[in-house]
C-alpha cells in the first residue's frame, strides 16, 4: 500500500512540475504580448498623428494595420490569460495531492455545514468536519459537487445499482487528466449556495411574455431611427435630424417603461453570467469526454437537448444575464438603448430562453455536481489501487479480507479479517486505546464505502449491501433539556424501531454508560438478545466479561471478539489484531499500578 501511494505521489510530482513549466512558457508570452501591446500602441498614436499632419496615406494605412494587430493582440492576451487561470489552478490541484499523500495537511473543504442535524451514522463516524471522511473524499470544487457528494455520504445506493456504480468510479479513477482538468476549471470561480438557489426561484418565478406593441416597437422604432440617420448622411434635411432625435427619446422612454422589468427578472443576481460562464465549460468539459459505463452514459445523456448541447444554452444564458448587467452602466444606457432598444431585445432573448430551456437547469447543474463528486470518489480510487471492490450477494453475508480504516496512513494501518457469514454478531472485548472504537468504525465507513459503490480498504470484500446504523458518539443536549442516559436510550429505541422494518448493519459501542454496573449489564445483554432476535448484523464493544457469556445462549447467531494488549516489562503493547475469544488481560490495573495511583 505504502508503494502504491509513493507511485500517486511521484505522479503527481511530475504534472506539477509539468503545470509549473507550462505556467512560465505562458507567464513570459503574456509579457510578451503586454509590451508588443503598448509598442504597437505608440507607434498607431504616431502613425495617425503624422498622417494628418504630413498628409500621407500610407501612415493611415499603417496606422489602421496597427489598430487590427492591437486588438487581435487583446484578443491573443486574453486566450492566454484563461488558459493561465486553468494551468495556475492545476498547479494547484497537484500541490494539494501531494500535501495530503504525505501527510502535512488535507487541503480540502471538510463540510461541517453538510452535517444532518440527526443520521443514522454521519455524526458517529466522522462523515463531516476536520479530518473527516468528507474532507479526505472531496476533490469538489462547486457547491454543486460539494452538495452532491455530501449527498452520496449519506445515502446509500439500492444494492441492484451498486455494480453500475462500481463500473464508472472504475472508468473514472484512470482519467487522471480529465479528472484534474475538470476540478481546475471548477476552482477558477468559487460559486456558492445563494447563487444555486437563486438560480432555482429564477427558474420557479413565472415571467409573463412581453406585450405584443412593445416586440412592435423594438424592432419598428430602431429601424425608423438608422434609417433617418442613414438618409441624412446622405440627404441632410434638418427634420431627419429632428425625428432622429425624437425617436431616440422615444427608445429611452420606452426603455424606462421596461426598466423595473428587467430589474425583477435579475434581481438578486451578483454577476451570476460568471458563474454560469463556468457552468457552461464544466458541462463543455464532460460533454467532449468520451464514456462507456453506462450510469455516466445515462447521466451526461442529461446534458443533450434537441438543439445541441447543454453547454452552449448555459452559455447563452450567461450571455444574456451579461448583456442585461449592463444596465448599470449609464453611457450603454444611453447609447445602445437609445438608439437600439437593446435591453428590450435582451428581455426579449432571455423570455424566449427561459421559457424553452429554464425547467432543464437544475438537471443540468445535477450533472455537473454529481460528476465532480463521483470524481471524487474516483480519485479516492485512484490514490489507493490495493483497495477492493466488493463482491455483492443476497445472503446476508458479509465479508472483509484484512480490513483497515481508510483515513488511517497506509504504513500505519493495522488491518484484520472478519467474516459475518454463519454468526451476525460480534461481541467485542477489549481495553482501552486497544483498537475496539477504531475497528468498529472501519466496519462502518466501509460499508459505507460499499453502499456508494466505491472501493473500500480491503484486498477483498464481499458484502450484502445494508442499512448502517450506528450508537458511538452521544453527547447531553442542554438545549433540550436531555440527560446523555435518556439520548442514549432514545438512540437505541430508534435503532429497534428500524430493526422492526428491515435488517441493517449494527454497530454499538459501550451503550448505557449512564447507569449503574447491574443495570448497564441487564440493559446490554438485552439489547443483545435484540439483536438476535431482531436478525440484526453487526458488534458490539463492551467492558463487561460477563455480557459474553451471552454467546454461550447464542452460539449460532453470536461470536466473541476482543483485541488484548501484552504487558512487556513496564510497557503496554497494542497490537491491534482481532482474535477469537474474551479479553483476558488487565490493562487499567497495570497502567494505574504503574502510575502509583494504586
Amino acid at each position: 500500500m505504502f508503494f502504491a501511494t509513493l507511485l500517486s505521489y511521484t505522479l503527481y510530482h511530475d504534472l506539477l512540475q509539468q503545470y509549473t513549466t507550462q505556467l512560465a512558457i505562458l507567464s513570459g508570452r503574456l509579457n510578451r504580448i503586454v509590451w508588443m501591446r503598448l509598442i504597437i500602441a505608440i507607434t498607431t498614436i504616431l502613425c495617425l498623428y503624422f498622417s494628418i499632419q504630413l498628409d500621407l496615406g500610407w501612415l493611415l494605412l499603417l496606422a489602421l494595420a496597427g489598430m487590427v494587430a492591437f486588438f487581435f493582440l487583446v484578443r491573443q492576451y486574453q486566450k492566454l490569460t484563461r488558459i493561465a487561470t486553468i494551468t495556475t489552478a492545476l498547479v494547484k490541484v497537484n500541490e494539494d495531492e501531494m500535501t495530503y499523500l504525505s501527510g502535512a495537511a488535507i487541503p480540502y473543504d471538510h463540510g461541517s455545514e453538510l452535517m444532518p442535524p440527526v443520521h443514522a451514522y454521519a455524526y458517529d463516524l466522522d462523515f463531516f468536519g476536520p479530518n473527516s471522511l468528507f474532507q479526505h473524499l472531496n476533490r469538489t470544487s462547486t457547491q454543486l459537487g460539494k452538495v452532491q457528494l455530501g449527498q452520496h455520504l449519506l445515502s446509500l445506493l439500492p444494492q441492484e445499482q451498486i455494480p453500475d456504480q462500481q463500473v464508472a468510479i472504475q472508468e473514472l479513477a484512470p482519467k487522471l487528466n480529465w479528472r484534474q482538468s475538470l476540478q481546475a476549471l471548477a476552482a477558477t470561480k468559487k460559486d456558492n449556495q445563494q447563487t444555486i438557489d437563486q438560480l432555482h426561484r429564477w427558474v420557479a418565478q413565472p415571467s409573463p411574455d412581453l406585450p405584443i406593441w412593445s416586440i412592435v416597437l423594438m424592432w419598428l422604432l430602431p429601424i425608423i431611427l438608422i434609417g433617418a440617420i442613414v438618409v441624412y448622411y446622405f440627404q441632410p434635411e434638418q427634420f431627419l435630424l429632428s425625428m432622429a432625435s425624437a425617436i431616440f427619446s422615444l427608445n429611452l422612454l420606452v426603455f424606462g417603461l421596461f426598466f423595473k422589468r428587467i430589474q425583477q427578472e435579475i434581481a438578486d443576481f451578483d454577476r451570476v453570467h460568471e458563474y454560469l460562464r463556468q457552468y457552461g465549460l464544466l458541462a463543455e468539459n464532460i460533454e467532449n469526454e468520451v464514456f462507456t459505463s453506462k450510469k455516466i452514459v445515462d447521466l451526461t445523456a442529461k446534458l443533450k437537448n434537441t438543439d445541441g448541447m447543454a453547454s452552449a444554452q448555459i452559455t447563452r444564458l450567461s450571455e444574456l444575464f451579461g448583456r442585461l448587467d449592463t444596465m448599470a452602466n449609464m453611457m450603454v444606457v444611453l447609447l445602445f438603448d437609445g438608439l437600439f432598444l437593446y435591453h428590450i431585445h435582451t428581455l426579449k432573448s432571455l423570455l424566449d430562453w427561459k421559457k424553452k430551456y429554464a425547467t432543464r437547469i437544475p438537471e443540468w447543474l445535477e450533472v455537473i455536481g454529481t460528476m465532480e463528486s463521483w470524481s471524487s470518489l474516483a480519485n479516492f480510487a485512484y490514490n489507493n489501487p490495493s483497495f477492493a471492490y466488493p463482491e455483492m450477494n443476497t445472503d446476508y453475508k458479509v465479508h472483509f479480507e484484512e480490513l483497515g480504516h481508510p483515513l488511517i496512513r497506509s504504513e500505519k494501518r493495522i488491518c484484520n479479517t472478519v467474516r459475518f457469514t454463519e454468526q451476525k454478531f460480534i461481541v467485542l472485548t477489549g481495553s482501552n486505546m486497544s483498537g475496539k472504537s477504531t475497528f468498529l468504525r472501519s466496519l462502518g465507513i466501509n460499508m459505507v464505502l460499499t453502499g456508494i459503490g466505491a472501493p473500500v480498504c480491503a484486498t477483498r470484500a464481499v458484502v450484502h449491501p445494508l442499512p448502517v446504523i450506528v450508537s458511538m458518539r452521544l453527547s447531553d443536549s442542554l438545549s433540550d433539556s436531555e440527560s446523555y442516559f435518556f439520548a442514549e436510550v432514545k438512540r437505541l429505541k430508534e435503532i429497534m424501531d428500524f430493526l422492526g422494518q428491515k435488517r441493517a448493519f449494527v454497530l454499538l459501542d459501550e451503550i448505557l454508560r449512564g447507569t449503574n454496573s447491574d443495570d448497564k449489564r441487564m440493559g446490554t445483554v438485552g439489547v443483545l438478545k435484540k439483536m438476535v432476535a431482531k436478525q440484526a448484523i453487526g458488534a458490539i464493544a463492551t467492558h463487561d466479561i460477563e455480557v459474553c457469556n451471552t454467546t454461550d445462549e447464542y452460539p449460532k447467531d453470536l461470536m466473541n471478539k476482543c483485541f488484548e494488549v501484552e504487558m512487556q516489562g513496564n510497557e503496554l503493547h497494542f497490537d491491534y489484531r482481532l482474535r477469537d475469544g474474551i479479553c483476558q488481560n488487565k490493562s487499567a490495573s497495570f497502567l494505574m499500578g504503574k502510575m502509583g495511583i494504586i
